[in-house]
């Protein structure tokens, strides 16, 4: 495990202590330490986003609640989720309709494992990050598929076949258009990936060192990636699988209280885990616009990268959520044609372009 080591230097007198211990007492400080962070992620996007539609929409949004501008408002909505009937349907299949928002949330908390938030931030260094983080997330899939077919309800079973042919669809063109920033930095580990936006052409740094800018190919995967995530995340314009004036509200229909919210958790934690890979991969992560690092001590850059690189997810959430209530709904057919028609062929030709970049200006690795 990647904290083993620190635990180790920060409290010397870990190091006697059996390594498997060490190993359980990580992975039950990373878990609970992430735990708290989808949580809190959770609970800020709701009223960010409450907020951000309610200006779009000339309203106010929550105001009194919690006091400054109705701050503590989805606090006191995630109180009365937890205290309100747990109902099931008599006709649900039980053991799948209890289990389904439990995989859900899973398969989004279990991305968060592979994350860096700064150089040494991060629960467990994967060489195969990237690999993980997208094989992890169809989990998520899985779960909206049971929780539409176990409800008993054609609504929510309509709403699990649309999620079905959109997250199959759309895992295909998000992988492809990561591809060309693993191309360039020659691993699949996250930090690797950062650690090679530190300095772009012509050893010019900051945001000039960023994927997204270095070539016209990594700016357009990371446009057609961000548009991927859109539909793997079920944002408005491709929230198909929930509909609300087509399908009630899909997949969810027939949830109520805690297993209802955990649907939203893991909704609002995956915008955040795409957000991350976007700035990861694209954007420096943890590296700023400007070369701020230079010249300040190690202590001070180890709290500002991970606020850099928490600034740079929240644009991205918050970029979601503008498209959120500016764009209508696309059509089932639309939805499906933009993947297959336009963001895989863009992907394949996308990887091509950028080996054949990085082969003319000798940035073959």
């Amino acid at each position: 495990m990647h904290f083993i080591p620190h635990i180790q230097e920060y409290f010397p007198f870990a190091a006697s202590w059996p390594t498997a211990l060490l190993i359980i007492l990580t992975a039950l400080v990373g878990a609970g330490i992430m735990m708290a962070w989808v949580a809190i992620v959770a609970l800020v996007a709701v009223w960010v986003e409450r907020k951000v539609s309610a200006h779009m929409q000339s309203r106010l949004g929550p105001m009194y609640v919690g006091g400054f501008h109705g701050w503590l408002q989805t606090v006191a909505d995630a109180i009365k989720l937890f205290l309100k009937e747990d109902i099931i349907p008599a006709l649900a299949d039980k053991w799948l309709f209890i289990q389904a928002p439990i995989l859900v949330l899973t398969g989004a908390f279990l991305a968060f494992a592979a994350i860096p938030f700064g150089p040494r931030l991060v629960v467990s260094d994967l060489n195969i990050g990237v690999f993980y983080i997208l094989a992890v997330s169809t989990l998520v899939a899985i779960g909206i598929i049971m929780a539409g077919w176990a409800s008993h309800n054609k609504w929510s079973l309509y709403g699990a076949m649309r999620t079905a042919a959109q997250f199959l669809s759309y895992e295909i063109p998000s992988a492809l258009h990561l591809m060309p920033a693993v191309m360039c930095a020659g691993s699949l580990r996250l930090g690797d990936i950062v650690e090679a936006q530190k300095t772009g052409l012509f050893e010019l740094s900051g945001i000039f060192g960023w994927y997204a800018f270095r070539n016209p190919f990594l700016f357009l995967s990371f446009c057609c990636y961000y548009i991927s995530s859109l539909a793997e995340t079920n944002r408005t314009p491709f929230d198909l699988p929930e509909t609300e004036s087509e399908l009630v509200a899909g997949f969810h229909t027939e949830y109520t209280g805690m297993r209802w919210s955990f649907f939203f958790m893991a909704e609002y934690a995956d915008m955040f885990v795409v957000a991350a890979l976007i700035a990861l991969l694209y954007c420096g992560g943890w590296n700023g616009i400007l070369p701020w690092n230079v010249g300040i001590p190690e202590s001070v850059a180890f709290v500002l990268r991970p606020v850099v690189f928490v600034l740079k997810c929240a644009f991205f959430m918050f970029v979601a959520m503008w498209l959120r209530w500016t764009l209508p709904r696309f059509r089932i057919d639309q939805l499906m044609a933009i993947c297959w028609k336009f963001l895989i062929p863009i992907g394949l030709l996308n990887i091509v372009g950028c080996g054949l970049w990085m082969y003319v200006f000798g940035q073959v690795r």
